[in-house]
């Protein structure tokens, strides 16, 4: 792996075509985190393709703040994914606390620990599997090497089943307008002890878990979870 990569995916998917019964399709993916101004831009413009692709209007970049990271995942020098995590932070808050302060701020009053995944994009081409580790990543930047205890995402109304059949998440207040993005909203919640023991009983297991509808078996395993950790703490990221 490149000294600013995570992790990397081998994917294998059946070819199309006439070779599709005897070949199979090999795609790398990298993931890092992106640091450099190129990098974020890279992101920035994936997220308005998709973004604009489903109707929605998006800032054309996020500002660089200190509770920020930027994931991204490439392949052949070209961005197909990227989210964003921002971490509680008492001076900056979260993006959700434009539309939704006041829930949030009963959950830290409760001693909960915050964070946010936003800016999430993923090319239509791309395997699922980029989309679980992206997710994976992140929680282990968010809850293993920073102790937060929940995520909270804004969603279309019409994303919400989505999010709560393949994640876990759950409703945390009515739908309300979302400014950034000039949509309706709805609030969801993840406890992430709860993704905790989905990857410990899931992750890692596609081919184990046929009837598991969610997206935890494209997770990785614990084993690898643990071998992320390290490289995470170790880059001091």
């Amino acid at each position: 792996m490149d000294d600013d990569t995570i992790v990397s995916l081998l994917i294998e998917e059946k070819a199309g075509g006439e070779q599709a019964l005897q070949a199979l399709d090999q795609q790398k993916f990298n993931i890092r985190l992106a640091n450099s101004t190129g990098q974020r831009e890279a992101a920035s413009v994936l997220l308005q393709k998709m973004y604009g692709w489903r109707g929605y209007e998006v800032a054309a970049s996020a500002p660089h703040e200190p509770n920020r990271i930027t994931l991204a995942a490439d392949s052949q020098g070209e961005t197909v994914g990227t989210m964003s995590l921002c971490l509680d932070d008492p001076a900056i808050g979260l993006p959700a606390d434009e539309n939704f302060g006041d829930i949030l701020a009963g959950w830290r009053t409760q001693g909960r620990r915050l964070c946010e995944p936003a800016r999430l994009a993923i090319d239509r081409n791309v395997n699922m599997r980029v989309f679980a580790a992206l997710i994976h990543i992140s929680y282990v930047y968010a809850h293993n090497l920073h102790g937060c205890t929940d995520y909270v995402i804004e969603v279309n109304p019409r994303h919400v089943k989505f999010y709560m059949r393949m994640l876990g998440f759950h409703p945390a207040a009515p739908q309300r307008h979302c400014s950034r993005v000039d949509a309706p909203a709805v609030l969801l919640r993840l406890d992430l002890a709860h993704m905790e023991e989905q990857i410990r009983l899931h992750g890692g297991r596609m081919e184990s878990s046929p009837s598991e509808r969610s997206f935890y078996p494209y997770f990785f395993s614990k084993q690898d979870e643990a071998g992320i950790t390290l490289r995470l703490r170790d880059g001091r990221n």
